[in-house]
């Protein structure tokens, strides 16, 4: 796959048993995705958004508590190995998301490049060129499913991220 493509390019779909299995996919991600990468998150509520992007700050060392932040729209940690930047746009219309110039966090110009988690992200009335897709289902099983989709330079990373469902979640 060429990955100047911006066609997107779907992985097998993750089973996520429990919370911890969420948490730890997370984690992994924190640890091995690069600054610059954009996760838009769906899922219903309780789908498991928040304890994915705890996760992640765990995996890139920040101890600060990482909570939902509906109220706040943006959280910013910079302890870790890069930094990350939770956004949460439940409250919010899609029209209301473009004024809010929220591309400052994955163009690198205002602040420095990072993770970036948007929470609701269908909100979005423009996407990034690239980004990771991750959408997060309750499960009949009542664990979770996760589905990665990678556009643009993302797809990169895609395959790297594949090997966690055979390693991790099968044990």
């Amino acid at each position: 796959m060429d990955s100047r493509s911006h066609e997107p390019v779907t992985g097998e779909g993750i089973f996520l048993p429990d919370a911890a299995a969420t948490q730890v996919f997370g984690e992994y991600l924190g640890r091995s995705l690069p600054a610059g990468t954009v996760m838009l998150l769906h899922g219903d509520l309780g789908s498991g958004k928040t304890t994915l992007v705890q996760g992640i700050g765990v995996g890139l060392g920040i101890t600060d508590p990482i909570l939902s932040p509906t109220f706040t729209l943006v959280s910013e940690y910079f302890e870790g190995r890069i930094p990350l930047y939770h956004l949460d746009l439940y409250r919010l219309e899609p029209t209301e998301t473009q004024p809010l110039n929220l591309e400052t966090y994955w163009e690198g110009v205002e602040t420095p490049l990072g993770l970036v988690a948007i929470e609701w992200a269908e909100r979005l009335l423009e996407r990034p060129e690239d980004y990771l897709e991750l959408r997060l289902a309750i499960a009949p099983s009542n664990g979770r499913t996760l589905h990665l989709t990678a556009t643009g330079k993302a797809s990169a990373l895609l395959g790297a991220l594949m090997p966690f469902q055979s390693s991790r979640l099968q044990d």
